[in-house]
């Protein structure tokens, strides 16, 4: 049907099908081919195939069942015309040829698809650097322009990162299996890396151009949560719960009335969800019982801070900067960094902010847009005014969000026109 309008009913049921099946149906394939890149172009020449049939056939009784297949048989075609014949891969056509219900035993030490897919992409031979985004690729689906933000390297280099990941799998025949029980807690830290990835590449949807990946939020939080009860005994899992549940509770005030950027310290306090921040409470106290401090449990602990103090707690300023310290000795980063010359200027004034922000590295500071828009921030409060115009101008070329950019073009130009 060439040219037809795509019924609604069909597409709705392939993005529906994607929306809660993608990772599942990857896990499966994968499973048997040992090839992620493999197992994507076919389940994607599935929802191709699918978008053809479908409005002409109707949407078949099990979705995902129909998806599936049609990729099965595209993998066994791949085999069947490969000129490879080798014993090897006559044991993996063999093994494609069971259905995907047979998984592996293993599978039972992880009881959610979505996250025990994460766990196999935190397989200790895939390269370290990859295991995160190849785990929202994978899971969910997205490509690298939207997710090379999370991880603040140019989408060309993490796509490439991601080829090379894929082929170092597929040439060292790395097994793509569900792990043990014994395996979960050296996989740990590259899951709770892969979900909060993902939560941010949700929050930073912040334009609502696609309530598809700003729905990666509420489901970044369903899997930690699913993880908590999984792994009871860690902490960590509890601090990343806590941490993402802080920022949630603070999304509806992110807009205001006429839908433009507002800062955390201009927020409407009235519009928090206080049910959520008490969840969030609740859930770092419980992690700090068990006296194991982590990263994303002092990055919880700032959100809680930063929360209290907008309601009018008497934080100390000097607490964010051990806070900040704390989560630094345990985990450097460029945005630790930069959120501890902010929280330096809070407590001894801009010019020692800018002072910790001119001790970064360049190459490192160089397109990481709240740098600049913190820098823009301090300059202004210094009285540097060109330079602090400056400043905002990089820091909105480097946003991708139309009202971020609003917001520090108001910001601009609200400084005093005459040159410091």
């Amino acid at each position: 049907m060439s040219g037809a309008p795509l019924p609604a009913q069909a597409l709705e049921a392939a993005e529906q099908a994607a929306r809660r099946s993608y990772g599942r149906l990857i896990a499966i394939i994968a499973a048997r081919t040992r090839d992620i890149a493999a197992s994507e172009d076919a389940l994607a020449d599935a929802f191709a195939r699918a978008l053809e049939r479908w409005p002409i056939d109707g949407v078949p009784r099990q979705p995902e069942a129909w998806l599936l297949s049609v990729a099965r048989n595209r993998v066994l075609d791949a085999w069947r015309h490969s000129r490879v014949q080798d014993e090897a891969a006559q044991t993996l056509l063999a093994l494609a040829e069971t259905f995907a219900a047979d998984a592996d035993p293993g599978a039972d030490a992880v009881p959610d698809e979505r996250l025990r897919l994460l766990f196999v992409c935190a397989h200790p031979a895939i390269d370290a650097a990859a295991r995160a985004p190849m785990m929202l690729q994978t899971v969910l689906g997205l490509d690298a322009t939207r997710m090379a933000g999370a991880f603040l390297v140019a989408p060309a280099t993490l796509g490439q990162r991601l080829v090379r990941a894929k082929a170092r799998i597929r040439a060292a025949r790395i097994p793509f299996e569900y792990p043990r029980a014994s395996d979960l807690p050296q996989r740990l830290q590259d899951v709770l890396d892969g979900i909060y990835a993902a939560y941010g590449t949700g929050w930073d949807e912040i334009d609502g151009a696609d309530e598809t990946q700003r729905g990666l939020t509420a489901e970044a939080i369903d899997l930690c949560r699913i993880l908590c009860g999984l792994m009871p005994q860690e902490p960590e899992p509890q601090g990343l719960l806590a941490l993402m549940l802080f920022c949630e509770s603070r999304a509806a005030a992110r807009r205001s009335d006429d839908e433009a950027y507002v800062p955390l310290d201009r927020q409407d306090c009235r519009r928090w969800d206080r049910d959520m921040q008490a969840r969030a409470e609740q859930a770092l106290q419980h992690a700090a019982g068990m006296a194991r401090p982590g990263a994303y449990q002092l990055e919880a602990a700032i959100q809680s801070a930063h929360c209290a103090r907008c309601l009018g707690a008497a934080v100390p300023p000097a607490a964010m900067v051990s806070l900040y310290d704390g989560l630094l000795s345990l985990r450097p980063s460029t945005g630790a960094h930069v959120g501890r010359a902010c929280a330096l200027a809070r407590a001894q004034g801009p010019a020692a902010g800018l002072q910790a922000l001119d001790a970064l590295p360049a190459d490192e500071v160089a397109s990481y847009q709240p740098y600049w828009a913190a820098r823009a921030h301090l300059l202004g409060a210094s009285g540097r005014r060109d330079a602090a115009r400056a400043a905002y101008a990089r820091a909105m070329g480097l946003s991708t969000s139309t009202a971020v950019r609003a917001h520090l073009a108001a910001e601009a130009a609200r400084l005093p026109s005459s040159a410091a």
